[in-house]
Order: structure tokens, then C-alpha cells, then sequence
């Protein structure tokens, strides 16, 4: 089955030298895993690897650098692997005849993984072989098991296989029907421009039969004729240029306005998805599809699609004017067509998964740079330029090795199609020299119809080139049309109610919520009276965050319910309900533009008087007064010409803007210094005043005004009540909370 040197390079780089000792010569992986954490939930790296003989587990010695201790069990003892998950951590079971032989703990990063190897040790047990095994990497995003000659993960492009090229491209043809008018004079002015470019060719046999070989044999034939045929060609060639400049300028026209539209639709789509769905992807990817997918498919409209219009009618009208002059010979002209089709048959599916394949390593090197240019602080601060540099030549360079797998395929392509048309060229000359020979067949005919068999097979050589452009064109529209199937997790309901005024009152009635295999929230219920100020507690991790997104609606509870004002939220409209929020965020993100825009952003037609009032209630007027222009000032790209406090106070200002009945205070004080916090705490006791508030906050001191505290504990709520009723039971979570941040703080209670 292979020897070891043929099995180590299957292993991660981490693992080759700890584990080439141990394997027989003739002994194959067949895969591996890679468990975290020890039994007592500490962490600790191990490797655990099944072979076509046994199942190895090592663990680093304690203590001794590069020293492993070794486990093994042979895989007729091991009958079967088990993988349990559960909030979050797993373990897998080694079960023998006897029952467990060994088990090993993991974190979710590692589910996959482990699922994999009991997978793997359950075909091979079953089938006594895996197919290609011996071929395998691992996709670095997702840790899946690759095959084949791409390296591209089929679990992360498994969104692709639902849209095929074909139905993307009939999608993308449906989409464009609003402009259905433009694309008909389209078509009509590359009939008329094909149609005028078929004329001078046709002019060349009476030219030469009837005026050049008379005139060469003696006899009287005017040479005024010969301007006539000449100014015909002159007057078919000026024709066809206008008719084809026309027809590009109105390709153009239509296919900046398809694309326009399918960048407006795509961006509009991805605004109504929720933050679940973008946590799971990379800018720099969604940016790809927007800009440079759409930028691809408008070259393929206003372009592509217009030339193989035209070398579609140029062929039909040659082939007609062919057989109709010498149909025997122009039979002959059809050779090369089968071969060419096989051909073209034979590297389209390559060269649609290599566009694919090069879609997605150029969505990977701008994510690269979608990560850098903001954090560029950051970058720099810790002196990583050098590493982001190499971060981005790995990503530049996979887009290198990606396209040259497809420029090689196309690099065999064009030749190759080209020296069957000049076989099928050869042939045709060979057969008319025959005719003039043996069959008195015109020279001219023959001049004309080598003419025509010219354009005959550029135009078709041309349509082969259209092949790579289709696929291109039908890779993008996958990607776009992967983004409009994708149905918001967070949906408006068929018959929304509608919303006039809320109160604010909320009921949380056994909300239960979890990322993935993580739960993080375990049956809350908690009822929030019109008005009141609650304050969450908790460490980090507790859930405070994900309780207020799901009261925001940006996730849906998966079980239980959320009402407001007696209705369940997801019976409101999502624009409708979130009109009614104020949020001021962890991390405060300013946009691009001025003081003022900032602030309006929730309400974009509000007063100048109604922005200067919201700053000074966020108390941020005066110091926005000292800005070289004022309210008029560019803050920059998130807000970085501004300190940490200031991006919060006109934060907290743009929440309170837009007057909400329900506000919530996301750490809201977290970036201040203790004056800014006391002076936006006075703010906030008007502000907050008949107003539903939720406030989340480290500092427990600033919780002080709250009707209730609600402690939350791994995702449970273990106490509410004031604050000074909580600090009373000193065995209590908050309690303990407080004593700790005063001891951190030097203080003594």
C-alpha cells in the first residue's frame, strides 16, 4: 500500500519528524487528529493517527523538550470510534471488545477533524481501503480532507455546485430583461453591421472573373468597372464600421446598467443578511463579488457576447453564400468542425473549475488586504509589516499558481485549434486547385471562396476564444447568484404587524440560543417593564452581548420567543422594529464623512439644532466645538482623526438621535476616561428617564442608576435584583463581582 516516506508528507509539517520513527516501511496513514485539550479540560497538544495497521496516540512528556509518550492499540482490537460534542467541547471514544480502551478531549476548532478520523477508521473497517487516500491534503480554512489536482476545498465551495454555469449565464440573460429594448437594437444594428462586412468579400469574384482575368486575356473592358466594385467594398466596409461602433456603443451602454443592476441587487442582498452570515465569510471575498465579479460579467455582455453574436451571423451568412456558390467545396469547409467541437468539449469543465479556482484565490488576496489597510495601526504597533508582506506574496502567488493551471490548458487550446483550421485550409485549397484543374471552375469563386473560408475560420477561431470568456463570465455569476440564493437567516414575516409607537416593554419567555455546537444561552426568562434600566452582569463569555443581539434582532432565538409589547418580535417587519432601537456599540465604528453625518446616520434629515442637541446630551459638543471645522469636520475612515472617548460620545450621540423607545448601552462607557463617565452618567439619567434601557458594562460602579441588575453565568441567569439588594448577599455572583474589581482596583471593602 506504500511505504512511509510516501505516507509522513500526508501529515501535517508539525507532526512529520515526531512521528517518522514509528511507522513500519510499508506502513500508510490513513489520517490523523490532532486533540487539545487533556482530561481535565487543560491544555496540552497531542496527535492521534490511524494506520492501515493500528490506531497511535502521543502526547508531548511533561517537562522533557521533544520527548513523546506513545500509545497503541492494533485495528483489530479497535472497533469503533465514537465522537461526542457538547457545548462547545468534544471527545472521542477508542471502544474495544471490552468496551473503552481511550478517549481524547478537543475543542470545537477540532470537531471536524475528529469526525473525520471516525469517519475514515469506519470506511476502512467496512470497505478495507479508501480510494486516493494517499493524494490527500487538508484545506487550511476548514481542516477537509482535499482530493485532486486543484487544492480547493469542496466543503468551502460547496455553495457552487447548487448554481451551474449554464443556469447562471440563463439567469444572468433573465436578469437583463428590463433592458430588453436596448439589447434588441443591440442585436438589430450587429445584423446590419455583419450583413454590410459580408459585402466586400462577395464583390471579389465578379471583380475578378468578369473584370481582371477578361482584362488580362485581351480583351476591352473599362476600367471604370473597377471603381465600381471598389467603391462598393469602400462603401459595405464604412457601412459596417458605423453599424459596429454603434452597436458596441449600445452593448456598452446596456451592459454598465446589467451590471450596475446586479451590483445594486447584490449589495442590497447582502445588507438584509444577518451578522451570522457575514461572521462566516471574509470581506475581502464579498468585495470580490461585488466589484470585480460584476466587472467581469459587464466585459462579457458589453464584449464578448456581441462578438459571438456576430461571428455566430458572420459563419450562418458565409456558409450560406458558400454552399450556394460551390457546395461540394464548401462541405469540405466543415471538416475541422468535429474536431474542433471535441476539443472545446474536452478542457471546458477544466477551465470553468479553474476560474472558479482563480475567483477564489483573488477573493483571498483581497481579503488579505481588506484585513491589513484597516488594521494598520495594528500592523504597525507590533511591527508585523514584514509578516503581512509574506501573508500577501503567499496569496499573490497562489493567484499565480492557480491562473498558470488554466493558461496551460489554454495555452494547448488555441494552437491546437488553430492547426486543425489550417488542415482544414490545406484541404480546401488542394480541392479548388482541383476544380480549376479538372472541372473548369472559376478563379474568382475560388478567390472568393477562400475569402469567405478566411473569415469562415477566424470568426470561429474567434468563437473558441469565447469559450474561455463564458466560463470566466459563468464563474462570476455563480459566485453573484450564490449571494441572491442565500435567504436571510433573519427574515421579515409574510403579514407583518405594523408598528406605531412602542412601549418597550420586553419578555424574554425560555430563550435558549447557541453558535454552532456551542450553547450560550440556557432557558432565559426575564421580563423588562416599559421604562425600565437594566443592567447585565457577567464575565466575559457570560452571554450579556448575545441576549442584546438577540432583543436587536440581528439573531433569531432558536428556541423560545422574544416579545415586545406583548408581540413577538419576529411578527414586526426588521426595519420596522429596529427604527424603534438606539444602540450604541462595544467598539464604537464611525463612517467615513463628516461630524454631523455621523451623528445624523440613524436619521439622515435631521436639523443641525437636532444634531447639536444629541452631542450635547452625549456631552460631546465642546470638544466637537474645538475641531478645526466643527460639526463639519471629516472624522476619517472609523472615525481614526478621533480619540477612543470621542468615537463613543458621538456614538452614544447617534443612538440618542434618533429618540428610541428602546435603548441599548453596549459597554457604552467602556472607551472614556472616569470624568467623560460621569458627565455622560448625568446625561443619561434624563435621557434614560420613561425610556426602556439595557445596559452592559465591566465597570459595575456605572450600573449604579439601574432599576435591576440581571447576573448572567455561562449563559444562565443566577441572580436579579438593585444593586445594593445584590451587594447584601455576600455569597452571591455579583457580590463576588464587586469584591473582586474593588480588590483589582486597590480598594478594601
Amino acid at each position: 500500500m506504500g511505504d512511509a516516506n510516501s505516507a509522513v508528507p500526508e501529515l501535517p509539517p508539525t507532526w512529520r519528524q515526531t512521528l517518522a520513527g514509528r511507522l513500519a516501511e510499508d506502513e500508510v496513514v490513513l489520517a490523523w487528529f490532532e486533540p487539545d485539550l487533556e482530561p481535565n479540560l487543560q491544555y496540552r497538544p497531542g496527535l492521534v493517527v490511524l494506520t492501515d495497521r493500528r490506531l497511535l496516540s502521543g502526547t508531548p512528556a511533561s517537562g522533557r523538550d521533544g520527548v513523546w509518550t506513545w500509545r497503541e492499540w492494533p485495528l483489530e482490537n479497535v472497533l469503533a470510534l465514537q465522537t461526542r460534542e457538547r457545548a462547545g467541547l468534544g471527545q472521542i471514544d477508542a471502544i474495544g471488545p471490552e468496551g473503552r480502551l481511550h478517549h481524547w478531549r478537543y475543542t470545537a476548532a477540532r470537531a471536524r477533524a475528529a469526525q473525520r478520523l471516525a469517519r475514515r477508521f469506519e470506511s476502512y473497517r467496512r470497505e478495507g481501503a479508501l480510494t486516493d487516500d494517499r493524494t490527500e491534503t487538508v484545506c487550511p480554512g476548514c481542516g477537509e480532507v482535499l482530493r485532486g489536482e486543484l487544492p480547493e476545498c469542496p466543503r468551502c465551495q460547496a455553495s457552487s455546485a447548487a448554481v451551474s454555469p449554464a443556469s447562471a449565464l440563463r439567469r444572468l440573460l433573465l436578469f437583463a430583461r428590463k433592458r430588453a429594448g436596448m439589447l434588441l437594437l443591440g442585436f438589430v444594428l450587429t445584423v446590419a453591421g455583419t450583413a454590410a462586412g459580408l459585402i466586400p468579400p462577395y464583390l471579389t469574384q465578379p471583380l475578378i472573373d468578369d473584370v481582371l482575368i477578361p482584362r488580362q486575356s485581351g480583351q476591352d473592358v473599362p476600367w471604370e468597372r473597377v471603381y465600381w466594385f471598389l467603391g462598393g467594398m469602400l462603401a459595405a466596409s464604412v457601412l459596417a464600421w458605423l453599424l459596429g461602433w454603434a452597436c458596441n456603443l449600445v452593448m456598452s451602454a446596456v451592459s454598465e446598467r446589467i451590471a450596475a443592476d446586479l451590483r445594486d441587487r447584490t449589495y442590497s442582498h447582502l445588507l438584509s443578511m444577518s451578522l451570522e452570515f457575514f461572521g462566516g465569510r471574509r470581506t475581502g471575498d464579498l468585495i470580490s463579488r461585488v466589484g470585480t465579479d460584476t466587472d467581469r460579467i459587464n466585459n462579457f455582455l458589453s464584449v464578448n457576447l456581441v462578438d459571438f453574436a456576430t461571428d455566430c451571423l458572420m459563419i450562418l451568412g458565409t456558409a450560406i453564400i458558400l454552399f450556394s456558390k460551390a457546395p461540394a467545396l464548401a462541405a469540405v469547409t466543415l471538416l475541422p468542425l468535429p474536431a474542433a467541437l471535441w476539443i472545446m468539449t474536452l478542457v471546458r469543465e477544466r477551465l470553468r473549475l479553474g476560474f472558479e479556482a482563480g475567483n477564489r484565490a483573488w477573493a483571498a488576496m483581497t481579503s488579505v488586504l481588506a484585513d491589513t489597510i484597516p488594521g494598520i495601526r495594528v500592523v504597525k504597533a507590533f511591527s508585523q509589516e514584514a509578516r503581512e508582506r509574506d501573508r500577501f506574496a503567499r496569496a499573490n502567488w497562489h493567484v499565480v499558481r492557480v491562473n498558470d493551471q488554466v493558461n496551460f490548458i489554454w495555452s494547448f487550446f488555441g494552437p491546437t485549434l488553430n492547426f486543425v483550421m489550417q488542415l482544414g485550409l490545406l484541404v480546401v485549397w488542394a480541392l479548388g486547385a482541383w476544380l480549376v484543374f479538372y472541372r473548369d471552375f472559376r478563379v474568382g469563386v475560388l478567390t472568393m471562396f477562400l475569402t469567405y473560408l478566411a473569415r469562415f475560420y477566424t470568426r470561429l477561431e474567434d468563437m473558441s476564444r469565447m469559450l474561455q470568456a463564458t466560463q470566466r463570465a459563468a464563474a462570476s455569476a455563480q459566485r453573484i447568484f450564490e449571494i441572491l440564493d442565500r435567504r436571510p437567516d433573519v427574515a421579515d414575516p409574510p403579514h407583518p404587524i405594523p408598528i406605531t409607537q412602542l412601549r418597550g416593554e420586553i419578555v424574554l419567555r425560555d430563550v435558549n440560543f447557541r453558535y454552532g455546537t456551542r450553547q450560550v444561552l440556557h432557558n432565559i426568562n426575564l421580563h423588562i417593564r416599559p421604562g425600565e434600566m437594566i443592567g447585565l452582569v457577567g464575565q466575559t463569555g457570560a452571554g450579556k452581548s448575545t441576549l442584546v443581539n438577540l432583543i436587536c434582532r440581528f439573531y433569531d432565538v432558536q428556541e423560545g420567543a422574544i416579545l415586545v409589547d406583548g408581540v413577538d418580535i419576529r411578527r414586526f417587519r426588521v426595519a420596522d422594529f429596529r427604527r424603534h432601537i438606539g444602540i450604541v456599540l462595544q467598539e464604537p465604528f464611525l463612517f467615513y464623512g463628516t461630524v454631523a453625518d455621523n451623528i445624523a446616520y440613524g436619521q439622515p434629515n435631521a436639523s443641525r439644532a437636532a444634531i447639536i442637541e444629541a452631542a450635547r446630551a452625549a456631552r460631546a459638543h465642546d470638544f466637537i466645538l474645538r475641531l478645526p471645522d466643527g460639526y463639519d469636520t471629516t472624522v476619517g475612515e472609523r472615525g481614526q482623526n478621533l480619540s477612543g472617548g470621542e468615537r463613543q460620545r458621538i456614538s452614544i450621540a447617534r443612538a440618542l438621535l434618533i429618540n428610541p423607545a428602546i435603548l441599548i448601552l453596549d459597554e457604552a462607557t467602556s472607551a472614556v476616561d472616569t470624568q467623560t463617565e460621569h458627565e455622560i452618567q448625568l446625561a443619561l439619567e434624563n435621557l434614560t428617564r420613561g425610556r426602556t434601557t439595557i445596559a452592559i458594562a465591566h465597570r459595575l460602579s456605572t450600573l449604579r442608576r439601574a432599576d435591576r441588575l440581571v447576573v448572567l453565568e455561562h449563559g444562565r441567569i443566577v441572580e436579579i435584583g438593585r444593586h445594593q439588594d445584590l451587594l447584601e448577599s455576600p455569597d452571591g455572583a455579583f457580590a463576588r463581582y464587586h469584591r473582586a474589581q474593588l480588590q483589582l482596583a486597590g480598594v478594601h471593602p
